[in-house]
Formats: C-alpha cells, sequence, structure tokens
C-alpha cells in the first residue's frame, strides 16, 4: 500500500480587534500578519515541492479565513483549491460573543458548562473528530489517486478540529484545558500513513517567529 501524508494546517491570524468568538461567522477575514503568514505557509510548500515532496491536493474549510489562508498555497503548487466543508470550525454556544471569561459570570449560560468532557457548550469532541477524519481520508485517497506513492494533501482547518482529531490518532483522552493545545496559528499538524495505517503525526511552526504578538484567540 503507498505511503501518504495528510497536512492538517491551521489558519492564520485573523483580523478581530474587537476579540469576537467568530466561531463559524461569516466575514472574518485575515489580519496583515495572517496574510504574511499565509504567504509564509505557501513559501514552506514550495519549498517542500521543490525538495520533492509529492503535493497533489489543497482543500479548506469554506469559511474566509481558511480559504485567505490556503490560496497562496494553493497558487504556488499551481493546484485547484478545495473546498472541504467537513473540516470546518466547531459549532459554539458562545460564538458572536466577546468577553468570554466576563460572560462565563452570567447564570443563563452556566447550563452549558455542566459537562467541559462532552463538551457541553458546543459540538461533541467526538463528532469533530469523526468529521476531519472522513475529510482526510477522502482527500488523502485522493491525492494516492493523482499522484501515487508518497502523495501528500494539504487542508486549511481550525484549532479545535485539529487538536482534537490530533489527541484521537495519538489514542489520547479528547478533553483538554484550551490553553494547552499545541496548535498555533499557521501551524501544520501531519498525519502520515502506510496505506490507510496511521504511522505517525508530526507537528511544526513555519511561522514561529510570527507568532510574537499575535492574537490567538480560540475560534471555538
Amino acid at each position: 500500500m503507498p505511503m501518504s501524508t495528510v497536512h492538517l494546517v491551521r489558519h492564520g491570524e485573523v483580523h478581530n480587534p474587537d476579540r469576537v468568538l467568530y466561531g463559524r461567522l461569516p466575514g472574518f477575514h485575515l489580519s496583515d500578519r495572517g496574510y504574511q503568514m499565509a504567504d509564509r505557509i505557501a513559501e514552506h510548500f514550495a519549498v517542500r515541492k521543490d525538495a520533492g515532496a509529492n503535493i497533489a491536493t489543497v482543500a479548506a474549510s469554506p469559511l474566509l479565513r481558511a480559504q485567505e489562508t490556503a490560496r497562496p498555497t494553493a497558487l504556488a503548487l499551481g493546484l485547484t483549491l478545495l473546498e472541504e466543508p467537513r473540516v470546518i470550525e466547531a459549532m459554539n454556544h458562545f460564538e458572536g460573543m466577546s468577553h468570554i471569561k466576563k460572560q462565563l459570570g452570567n447564570p443563563k449560560h452556566w447550563p452549558f458548562l455542566v459537562n467541559p468532557f462532552r463538551p457541553s457548550w458546543g459540538e461533541k469532541y467526538e463528532a469533530q473528530v469523526k468529521r476531519v477524519v472522513e475529510a482526510v481520508k477522502v482527500h488523502r485517497d485522493l491525492a494516492v489517486k493523482l499522484n501515487g506513492e508518497g502523495a501528500e494533501a494539504v487542508i486549511v482547518s481550525h484549532q479545535l478540529p485539529i487538536w482534537v482529531t490530533r489527541l484521537s490518532a495519538e489514542g489520547k483522552p479528547l478533553w483538554h484545558d484550551p490553553r494547552h493545545r499545541e496548535c498555533s496559528l499557521a501551524s501544520i499538524t501531519s498525519l502520515h500513513f502506510d496505506g490507510e495505517r496511521l504511522t505517525g503525526v508530526e507537528y511544526s511552526e513555519p511561522c514561529e517567529d510570527l507568532l510574537i504578538g499575535a492574537a490567538n484567540l480560540p475560534g471555538a
């Protein structure tokens, strides 16, 4: 069975001066720094391709920030940008609100805070993993069909769906402290496969220097 890799890329910094938990809301585009991150990601994959990487497909969540992050990479690789709705941001009760810590003190929200293991304020972690894994399999198989042995697929998604998918891949519990997610802006979580068998997970931050001072508010 052919070896392959799927790279799950988190989008770049979002223009969000009011620090809204934007979730699935439309219209949240990248900041100037976010566009720099998108260009850096494109450069990263272009260099990989020049070094022999067999990158076959680029896809992204339908949300604007993901599309804007993925577009330079697709252009740099000469590939069509595919839309992948299964890797969209998680649903969240607090979507559209700002000052979330203050909101947590409002009793009307307390029924949504009773079970952090589910989590009760949004989409189940298991549901997120299921849909992202489905997308990973589809784009992995498409990449292999197009380019054969060693094919790679790039998918731009969002922090929480990527992080819980990684936890699942590593056999770890899905519940976690959001402050401890290893999934920075414009980071890459790479899933390596031998046929359909997952053989390893790698994490990298091509935009590490751009993270200094970046607004890193989780979308969900």
